[in-house]
């Protein structure tokens, strides 16, 4: 695809409010059921969901891809990455640890430079450290001796860099369909054997959010995978930022969780570092990775 910040930024938005939707459908699903299962039936739900794409785009056989190993070391990186973060979750004070998960975009940039040969120019660097600044404002977590919590939400950062490259490596060789296809295929595969340790039948009344954190699990990364074929990664990564003051937004309106001026002061630098990211202009179109 020809390269188009515009088209980019529209696609990371909806991924940006799918995010957020499935936030709020996740916030009622895990309430009464076994994470790893709302991930599972999340999985499972949303590849029936993409399967009319999947006729669309030429069936099954159209899914077919010659390279197996990337969709099997970004989706297991990745869901590596979410048992990081859920088990740091009990471990450390939540602003602790969306302070350290949002370095992803740090790792990304350094991945994609190093990986991906992609240039990290000084707007795309002053987006970023804008972003990270505004984050910590909003979070303003304490500072005090590293414990196992830091570490292991660090990891899980890094792998939510790594998995943001592979897809974007990825979109060089295969479709969007392809890729998600394959990563609620595998996610599934991993998932199962935690999901059915604790597994209970979700209550009537639970199954509209259930649909609604399936649809928006595939839809999210669906539109980012689309964001990511339009331009680079440390285009794409910065623009993820707008979650944390969206997030504090949702719980205000939703949950009556007050914003601060800290809150709005951090929200204010990440749009500040999201608007002079995307005043760059398009790169040029990326290159075919190699097979």
């Amino acid at each position: 695809m020809t390269p188009s910040i515009p088209k980019a930024a529209f696609w990371m938005a909806l991924s940006v409010a799918s995010f957020l939707t499935m936030s709020v459908a996740g916030r009622a699903t895990t309430a009464e059921l076994n994470v790893f299962q709302v991930l599972e039936l999340r999985s499972v739900i949303g590849f029936f969901i993409l399967l009319p794409l999947v006729m669309m785009s030429g069936g099954f056989a159209a899914m077919r891809t010659e390279r197996p190993l990337a969709h099997i070391a970004r989706n297991v990186v990745h869901y590596v990455g979410q048992a990081a973060w859920l088990y740091a979750l009990a471990l450390i004070p939540l602003a602790v640890l969306i302070s350290i998960e949002f370095t992803t975009p740090i790792w990304t940039a350094i991945l994609a430079v190093g990986f991906l040969g992609e240039r990290l120019s000084r707007p795309r660097l002053a987006a970023i450290v804008l972003g990270l600044i505004g984050v910590v404002i909003i979070v303003r977590p304490g500072i005090g001796s590293v414990d196992p919590g830091h570490v292991v939400v660090l990891g899980a950062a890094v792998c939510f860099g790594i998995s943001v490259v592979l897809v974007k490596s990825l979109t060089r060789t295969d479709s969007v369909v392809r890729i998600i296809f394959w990563m609620l295929v595998i996610q599934s595969v991993l998932g199962l054997a935690p999901a059915l340790y604790e597994w209970r039948n979700p209550p009537l009344e639970l199954w509209p959010w259930i649909l609604l954190i399936a649809f928006t699990g595939m839809s999210s990364h669906f539109c980012m995978a689309r964001a990511l074929a339009y331009a680079d990664a440390t285009v794409i990564s910065p623009m993820d930022f707008l979650r944390v003051p969206l997030s504090a937004l949702i719980g205000w309106l939703l949950y009556q969780e007050q914003i601060d001026a800290f809150t709005a002061g951090g929200a204010l630098l990440i749009l500040m570092g999201n608007l002079l990211n995307l005043q760059k202009k398009a790169s040029k179109p990326a290159e075919v990775a190699a097979s």
